[in-house]
């Protein structure tokens, strides 16, 4: 059988028989309030914030407080980005300060509760690091809380602004590619650095501390449909230096379509993140050595084309989620990563988490906390 022959009896088809045409010009990168600056105050200070920070220095937004138990973190922070900002190490002091409008609030889920509660009731918009919540039912008090004091309440699921998932939400939106059917990821990378973290000590520290960013991404790439069933297992890699199991895999079911999710986080050799978008219509692809290193393919019956994609996921993302917050209060309207919309990809995380200790597959909701 020759090539040609195989291809038409398979289906198959070469990219490079397709037309090159001009890449469409999509708003993929994160937005910024037309006039709308107010004060800003981070509580917490981890080693995460300097992203946060970095991109809200270079985006001009207007840092004036910085909040860490460990005071030191909160006066280092202050002397490399915000040198006039005002250090504190106690929450209370800086949601008690009638200046400050909007908190970026990166402590650990388990803290974290009570400190957006009191911002909320202090009259603050809230952007709270991920995972939001632990618990559905808590997470939901808090959206009801911000509704009834009507206040943006936001989670930092930041990875909707990296340039590749941008993009492809983006060419989405635009029906570039049809309804979606089935959405692929596939990441291969090295994670063993949590060894000596406290991360160690998170037993699904891929389903759920990782993962949420792509079950977030899933659930925005799919839309209004909701997600139904998720089926997923976990395993230790054999050469592993963390406590938690490195390979992970889950299937989820949506309204006609599917996600399915590779990872194995013990990769320090030829490490590749690769996403497939299919549907109805085209075939969107991003494939990389690494989450901040994508190349994005559209392929749809008129050709195929790769955007010259700017920025990267770190720190961009971190401009994406706070910018969005600022131009949402500025618009008066609800931000697209709002905690309300986010409890959909947390119930998802939490099935996911559920059917890997149980072996069974989980109908989403029915588990309401990690």
């Amino acid at each position: 059988m020759t090539d040609d022959e195989a291809e038409q009896d398979y289906g198959l088809s070469k990219v490079g028989e397709s037309v090159e045409i001009a890449a469409p010009d999509l708003p993929y990168r994160p937005r910024h309030p037309e006039t709308y600056t107010p004060p800003i105050g981070l509580i917490a200070c981890g080693g995460i914030t300097e992203y946060h920070l970095t991109a809200y220095r270079n985006a001009g937004f207007h840092v004036v407080a910085l909040c860490d138990v460990d005071r030191p973190k909160a006066e280092a922070h202050r002397k490399k980005y915000y040198p006039e900002a005002d250090v504190y190490d106690d929450y209370r002091e800086v949601v008690a300060r009638e200046d400050i409008e909007v908190l970026d609030i990166a402590t650990h889920p388990p803290e974290r509760v009570e400190i957006v509660q009191a911002a909320l009731e202090s009259g603050k918009h809230v952007l709270s690091q991920k995972p939001f919540v632990e618990d559905l039912d808590v997470g939901q008090r808090l959206v009801d809380l911000a509704a009834r004091k009507e206040r943006k309440l936001a989670v930092n699921q930041n990875g909707r602004w990296a340039p590749h998932f941008g993009y492809i939400a983006q060419a989405i939106r635009a029906g570039l590619i049809g309804e979606v059917t089935t959405v692929d990821f596939a990441l291969h990378w090295d994670h063993n650095w949590t060894a000596d973290t406290p991360f160690n000590e998170i037993h699904h520290l891929i389903l759920y501390d990782f993962a949420i960013h792509w079950f977030d991404i899933a659930t925005l790439f799919f839309g209004d449909r909701e997600a139904k069933k998720v089926y997923a297992a976990v395993e230790r890699s054999a050469g592993q230096r963390a406590k938690p199991p490195f390979l992970a895999h889950a299937a989820v079911e949506f309204e006609q379509g599917q996600a399915t999710y590779v990872f194995n986080a013990d990769c320090p050799l030829g490490q590749e993140d690769r996403t497939t978008v299919v549907g109805t219509k085209g075939t969107i692809r991003s494939v990389g050595p690494s989450l901040t290193d994508q190349k994005v393919t559209l392929f749809t019956e008129k050709g195929h084309c790769s955007p010259a994609l700017e920025g990267s996921w770190f720190p961009d993302g971190f401009h994406g989620t706070m910018g969005e917050l600022l131009c949402a209060i500025e618009e008066d309207r609800e931000p697209s990563h709002a905690a309300a919309g986010n409890l959909r990809s947390l119930a998802l995380c939490f099935a996911a988490a559920q059917s890997a200790d149980t072996g069974s597959p989980v109908e989403v909701g029915s588990v309401r906390s990690i």
